[in-house]
C-alpha cells in the first residue's frame, strides 16, 4: 500500500504535514481575523422524502455537512449537528450558524460518507443520533471503523454498490487525521465520488490540499456533474497549504476536474483558522475574476438553503 508504512498513513509524493513545533508557532500567532459569535440563518431546508431517477438536489446543512439527494437515495456528508467541533460535541470551536436542516425534518438517511476523523467531519453525537434513527451504511477511509461500530472501512480506489443504480467511490485527498494528539495519522482520509445510473458523477472532496489527484480523477471519472470543494481555514499558508486549498486552489481543482460547477464548502460555519468569516467567499469571487472563470460556476449556497441540479 503506496500510503501507508505499516504504522501510519501519509500522502504519497507530498511534503510531510507540519509537526508540533509549526503548530505551536501557528497557535501563538496573531489572529487578526473577524467573526461573529452567533448568526442566524436565512434559510432553514425541509427536504423532500426522497428525490426520484436522475434529479439531484443538494443541501447545504453547514460546514462540510451536504444532503445528496438523486435515485431514491439520501446521502449525507460528513454530519455535524453538534454545538461545538471537538469532544462530545461540546468542547472546541462552537459553530455560528445553526445546522440548515433541523433534526425533525431530517429526512430517512440511507447512507453517510466520512472523509476523516476529525472533529468537524466525525461528530460522533451526530452519527449516534443518525445510527439509532436509520441504521445508515457508514462509509469512511481505513482505520476509521474503531471509532463507531456500524462504519465499513475502504481503501483509496475501493468502491460499494449502494444500490443498483448508485455507487460509492473512495478516492485520495491530501489530509491527515487525528482524534486525541497521539493518533495521528493512525487511520486513513479521502473524498468520494458518486456513480450514478446515467449522469455524470458527483464528487465530494472532503478536506484536502490543492494536488495531482483531481486531475488523476478527472482521467479515471470523466467531468463531474458537480464537485463540494472546501476553500475555508486556509490562513495562514505556510501551516495551512499542505492540507487545506485556499479558494483560488479550489478553482484550479475546478478546471482540473473538469466539472461545470463547484459547490464551495468548508467555511463560514465553525472558525478553524486565521481567515474571516467572509474571506473565504470574497477571495473564491475574486479569483474567478482573475482566473477568467465564470461566476455562474460558482454555487454558493448559504446555510440552509438547495439547489436542484
Amino acid at each position: 500500500m503506496e500510503h501507508f508504512d505499516g504504522k501510519r498513513f501519509f500522502n504519497p509524493g507530498q511534503p510531510k504535514a507540519s509537526g508540533l513545533g509549526a503548530f505551536l508557532r501557528w497557535r501563538f500567532e496573531r489572529d487578526k481575523s473577524v467573526w461573529p459569535k452567533r448568526m442566524a440563518n436565512r434559510f432553514c431546508d425541509t427536504p423532500p422524502r426522497r428525490v426520484k431517477e436522475e434529479n439531484l438536489r443538494i443541501c447545504w446543512v453547514g460546514h462540510s455537512t451536504f444532503l445528496i439527494q438523486t435515485q431514491g437515495v439520501n446521502i449525507l456528508t460528513d454530519p455535524f449537528w453538534s454545538p461545538c467541533a471537538g469532544p462530545f460535541g461540546l468542547l472546541g470551536p462552537r459553530r455560528v450558524h445553526p445546522p440548515g436542516i433541523p433534526w425533525k425534518v431530517l429526512p430517512r438517511i440511507d447512507c453517510v460518507l466520512l472523509s476523516h476523523n476529525h472533529y468537524d467531519h466525525m461528530d460522533l453525537p451526530t452519527l449516534t443520533r443518525l445510527y439509532e434513527r436509520d441504521v445508515p451504511k457508514v462509509i469512511a477511509p481505513l482505520g476509521n471503523e474503531r471509532f463507531f461500530r456500524s462504519i465499513k472501512a475502504y481503501n483509496w480506489g475501493e468502491s460499494m454498490a449502494l444500490t443498483p443504480n448508485v455507487r460509492i467511490n473512495i478516492e485520495p485527498a491530501i489530509h491527515w487525521s487525528s482524534r486525541k494528539g497521539w493518533d495521528r495519522n493512525r487511520a486513513l482520509w479521502g473524498s468520494f465520488v458518486i456513480q450514478t445510473a446515467q449522469a455524470a458523477p458527483i464528487y465530494f472532496a472532503g478536506d484536502t490540499a490543492y494536488g495531482p489527484h483531481f486531475r488523476d480523477l478527472h482521467a479515471k471519472y470523466g467531468p463531474m456533474r458537480v464537485a463540494i470543494l472546501p476553500i475555508g481555514a486556509y490562513k495562514p499558508r505556510w501551516f495551512m497549504a499542505s492540507h487545506h486549498m485556499d479558494p483560488h486552489e479550489a478553482l484550479l481543482a475546478l478546471k482540473d476536474l473538469h466539472t461545470p460547477y463547484i459547490i464551495p464548502a468548508h467555511y463560514g460555519t465553525v472558525k478553524l483558522a486565521y481567515d474571516g468569516y467572509h474571506e473565504a467567499l470574497h477571495d473564491l469571487h475574486q479569483a474567478a475574476q482573475a482566473l477568467g472563470i465564470d461566476p455562474e460556476c460558482l454555487v454558493t449556497l448559504e446555510i440552509g438553503e438547495h439547489r436542484l441540479m
